[in-house]
């Protein structure tokens, strides 16, 4: 099964820093990219290695390799299901927050305006909520906040209550549907602009900034102090400000939390200052990899 090579795989991999007997944790598996240049950078050593992955297909890549367990689960239940493997504690963690190419390219899943499908977007297809019941079911606020802060649209407010009319005389329930709206008010380049709004769709139906929060604050939990690794790909400046702050702060807002004596309290020693890039190379053999920022800390106690 197809999916996206892996991005910035040297770079996030190594800012892991694999240590003998250590546990650790992929949390969008995908097509196993990254867990398998894990494996491949461990080499000898014996470590542990958990694979965490809501979409259902993904349990067809699962590693044969006896230091891999697959979770078919969000990574919203990452403490849970460590726990039910007996771990407490764990020596690093990668996530890479991009939509696979698998998932970009099967015409059902809805993810992409290339193809004419339901407007679904569930990264989970057992999920209740979909990109039609976005659409169909929020008010014009609603769907220019979701517009603007998710896909930085420029005319999100025009083109939220211009969806809010034309629902109004039938449900908008497939792509084309959807691109029939949404044409009129394109602004700049067309690809660029219904990126922007299929991207702006898909962080909401799937709660994106929501998961990525949460797993942040779990991540800070889990990880051993002193040595345990955090490494972040990002695509969205939502989701590179939020790993941003969690590394600076330990919290989404960037809030600086001080001691009794005034003294800054910060979880992570900050392996990246500026956010690591895809080199030219990359680029030029993974053009999906042109948006992608890396972060990494490490648990600072």
């Amino acid at each position: 099964m197809a999916y996206h090579v892996p991005v910035l795989a040297d770079e996030s991999v190594g800012l892991l820093n694999l240590r003998p007997g250590g546990v650790y944790v992929d949390a969008t598996f995908g097509g196993g990219g990254h867990s398998r240049f894990i494996l491949e950078q461990a080499g000898s050593k014996d470590l542990r290695l958990f694979g965490f992955d809501q979409d259902e297909e993904a349990a067809a890549n699962a590693l044969d390799d006896s230091r891999f367990t697959f979770v078919a689960a969000n990574f919203r239940s990452l403490t849970n299901f460590l726990r039910l493997y007996g771990v407490e504690r764990i020596d690093g963690l990668l996530a890479d927050l991009g939509v696979s190419s698998h998932q970009f390219d099967q015409a059902e899943r809805g993810f992409s305006f290339r193809f004419d499908a339901e407007l679904d977007m569930r990264m989970g297809t057992t999920a209740d909520r979909t990109a039609a019941d976005v659409v169909n079911n929020y008010s014009p606020e609603d769907l220019q906040k979701v517009f603007g802060e998710y896909g930085e649209v420029r005319n999100a407010r025009s083109l939220a209550q211009a969806i809010a009319e034309a629902r109004e005389q039938a449900p908008i329930a497939t792509i084309q549907d959807f691109l029939q709206v949404v044409n009129p008010w394109v602004r700049g380049q067309r690809p660029r602009y219904l990126a922007q709004v299929f991207q702006a769709l898909r962080i909401e139906v799937n709660d994106e900034i929501g998961a990525l929060t949460d797993l942040l604050a779990q991540a800070t939990n889990l990880l051993i102090p002193t040595h345990g690794r955090l490494s972040v790909i990002s695509y969205h400046s939502l989701e590179d400000r939020i790993t941003k702050n969690f590394l600076k702060t330990g919290n989404a807002e960037g809030t600086v939390a001080k001691d009794f004596y005034g003294k800054i309290d910060r979880p992570y020693k900050i392996l990246t200052k500026k956010p690591v890039l895809p080199s030219a190379e990359e680029l030029r053999q993974n053009s999906r990899a042109r948006s992608a920022k890396l972060r990494a800390g490490e648990r600072s106690k």
